[in-house]
């Protein structure tokens, strides 16, 4: 390492405001999920196929809205309902 190589306060200063800054920008990211999904979505959430999709509609197990052709599903919605059928190991 050069001796001449210091690091001032003011470059710890722009180091900490990066990272806080792509903290930040990692944080949006995850909390940006959407609020609805559709069909397609869901099945790769849960790894399941359309006919157990359509299974879980028809049993009433996961509450849905359709508008016009398409299908939505509320995001909290699917994970409550694996909370509620979640079991102990």
């Amino acid at each position: 390492m050069n001796k001449n190589n210091l690091v001032t306060v003011q470059d710890l200063q722009k180091m900490k405001e990066e990272i806080i800054s792509q903290i930040a920008l990692m944080t949006d990211k995850a909390t940006s999920q959407k609020e609805w999904l559709r069909s397609a979505e869901v099945m790769e959430m849960l790894s399941i196929s359309t006919g157990t999709l359509q299974n879980l509609r028809i049993n009433m197990q996961i509450p849905f809205t359709k508008l016009g052709g398409t299908l939505f599903y509320e995001r909290k919605e699917i994970l409550k309902v694996l909370n509620d059928n979640k079991r102990a190991a």
